[in-house]
């Protein structure tokens, strides 16, 4: 059994700066990557950006959002610097792993935390 908890998000004015947080626990082997999409009312699921080998982002949070790990807790941040209006959305973050006992690898979820940046 893995979870993946998330911490952070709230209410930020615009321009404003937030980091959330999340925390995957369990019966983890490895941790291939880790990362955070997001969901806005009406709008499909986004990526935002991934870590592994590297770490990517989504042009539209490129120089303002950052994405960072510490392996040894199992944990990935996402600091949000500028915020926009636009950038309101429940954000979840993602890990895809080797459990204990599997072959093969599998991606986990995070029960998403709310960001609302008010213009």
């Amino acid at each position: 059994q893995v979870q993946l908890v998330e911490s952070g998000g709230g209410l930020v004015q615009s321009g404003g700066s937030l980091r959330l947080s999340c925390v995957a626990s369990g019966s983890i082997f490895s941790i291939n990557a880790m990362g955070w999409y997001r969901q806005a009312p009406g709008k499909e699921r986004e990526l935002v950006g991934t870590s592994g080998t590297i770490t990517t982002y989504a042009d539209s949070v490129k120089g303002r959002f950052t994405i960072s790990r510490d392996n040894a807790k199992n944990t990935v941040y996402l600091q949000m610097n500028s915020l926009k209006a636009e950038d309101t959305a429940v954000y979840y973050c993602f890990a895809r792993m080797f459990v204990r006992g599997a072959h093969s690898s599998s991606t986990y979820w995070g029960q998403g935390t709310q960001v609302t940046v008010s213009s």
